[in-house]
């Protein structure tokens, strides 16, 4: 299960076939979305790459302990989190206690994440550190795959009664208190395997521990040390700003499907088939990746992945003419459709993806390696900033109006008509309880996407500039520590893995 960022699919499991589990417009997502804001991981990364026991082991120091306490907090939440969702159908969830806790188990996960990458740079022979990034692609891509799109199909009552019980019944194959229970299980027993079974590799300590810049009194000055990079500053506008040529598409495509009336299960099995480029492709392009210029590949995908969001969009579009009338029977050509777009899009986000965490692996001092690939993960902060202001803005930039029947308008007063921008809860009420439907006039949505692709062609001729300049430099110009220890032969070493 991947509690991690995954930025590529539309996290949005707030609508069931026949309700929503999340009542409220866009909004009410933004508060949930907080927790993947406050990336407080960068003021944590330092520590976990600095205290240690020698005893237990760098990483395992940290591992072991919060795996432990992420397995017994989804064993807690399967006892309380259908209450806390709200079970009853006058039940709203309580977004606050959701919030909380979740950000709690977020904390857990982060601190988990950190000493993963950090030990990934040791783990792996220096001329391999390019295929971190592929082993992370593949890992996070089957995680989405059992965490997301397999749970709401199983979920599902409709898909179950259809596909899998012989006799209908009310609820899914597997609850959402399941879910969390058999993952919770399951962190449990990798936990206590990693500990009996897999040992560190030797990373010098001796040599680290009489480092003159390196322990907990320095922890936050390498942290600032690093921050001063030039290289690290110009990668950080960039990957600060990129999810602003795409974040429409990314993020609200989904929910505008629900709006239409399709299916929350059925927009699940839309990305069915995107799973089979996230697993194989970066296997693919780890050729690429992994040589010396890993951020051509990059390049090469972004108008493609810019392309393919526009055609999403219109997809969207075009989908109440589709489905009008039709939400029992969709048309195939419509699954297909969406599907095959969505296949194409994958392509150029799983190839962009990949080719960045191989850069962010190449040049990651392996001395502070949690630190630099956290900081370098750049993406997921500027990122998650513009991905929750887009949900939020999209409500602000829709134009609304309350639309009266014909056959009522004289029974309206010229003041309801001209008044009620169906904006807020009270006015919705107000419409409809004088006999009116609230209608978009302007859809914020596209409005959204027509900014986004216009930012993108800049963006790109921009970032590309700059990038070619940051693949030239010598791998030794992003480190802050490994500088002073690296001998001759390491040096000629990584003139041959320069990024």
């Amino acid at each position: 299960m991947d509690l991690k960022k995954e930025s590529t699919n539309i996290e949005t499991a707030s609508a069931s076939d026949d309700k929503p589990n999340l009542k409220g417009d866009y909004k009410n997502v933004v508060l949930l979305s907080i927790l993947y804001i406050l990336q407080v991981k960068i003021l944590w990364a330092p520590i976990v790459d600095c205290v240690y026991f020698k005893v237990i082991g760098r990483r395992k120091t940290w591992l072991l302990p919060t795996q432990t306490l992420i397995g017994f907090s989804m064993l807690f939440l399967a006892q309380k989190v259908d209450k806390w969702f709200g079970d009853e159908s006058n039940q709203k969830p309580d977004i606050i206690l959701i919030t909380t806790v979740f950000f709690f188990l977020w904390i857990l996960t982060a601190t988990q994440d950190i000493a993963v990458d950090g030990w990934a740079l040791t783990m792996l022979q220096r001329k391999n550190v390019g295929y971190a990034a592929t082993i992370n692609c593949v890992g996070q891509s089957f995680g989405v795959l059992l965490g997301f799109t397999g749970f709401l199909i199983l979920e599902s009552k409709d898909f179950c009664n259809a596909w899998i019980f012989s006799e209908p019944r009310n609820e899914g194959l597997v609850s959402f208190s399941q879910f969390l229970g058999f993952w919770g299980v399951s962190f449990l027993t990798t936990t206590f395997f990693i500990a009996l079974f897999k040992r560190e590799n030797s990373e010098a300590e001796e040599e680290l521990n009489s480092h003159p810049d390196f322990g907990i009194k320095k922890a936050y000055p390498i942290l600032w040390k690093i921050v001063n990079i030039k290289p690290i500053l110009m990668l950080a506008a960039i990957f600060s700003t990129v999810d602003l040529c795409t974040t429409a598409c990314d993020m609200i495509t989904n929910l505008k499907l629900i709006d239409h009336g399709i299916p929350r299960d059925k927009i699940a099995l839309f990305n069915i088939p995107s799973f089979i480029v996230q697993l194989t492709l970066p296997i693919m392009v780890s050729k690429y990746t992994a040589g010396r210029y890993p951020m051509n590949v990059y390049f090469k995908a972004f108008p493609f992945r810019l392309i393919m969001s526009v055609a999403i969009a219109g997809f969207v579009y075009a989908t109440p003419s589709i489905v009008e009338g039709k939400l029992h029977d969709i048309p195939a050509y419509y699954y297909a459709g969406i599907m095959i777009i969505i296949f194409f899009y994958q392509i150029a986000l799983r190839s962009m993806y990949t080719a960045d965490m191989s850069f962010f692996a190449k040049v990651a001092d392996p001395m502070v390696g949690g630190t630099y690939m956290t900081l370098m993960n750049i993406s997921y902060i500027g990122g998650k900033f513009v991905k929750t202001f887009s949900i939020w803005f999209v409500d602000v930039i829709t134009w609304r109006s309350c639309y009266f029947p014909e056959n009522d308008i004289n029974n309206i007063s010229m003041t309801q008509l001209t008044n009620n921008s169906c904006e807020n809860d009270f006015m919705k009420n107000e419409c409809v309880n004088s006999g009116g439907i609230c209608q978009i006039d302007i859809d914020g949505y596209y409005l959204e996407v027509a900014f986004n692709v216009l930012f993108g062609i800049f963006w790109f001729r921009w970032a590309k500039r700059i990038i070619g300049h940051l693949q030239e430099l010598p791998i030794t110009d992003w480190y802050v520590l490994s500088n002073q220890r690296i001998s001759k032969d390491e040096n000629e070493e990584l003139k041959q893995l320069r990024p």
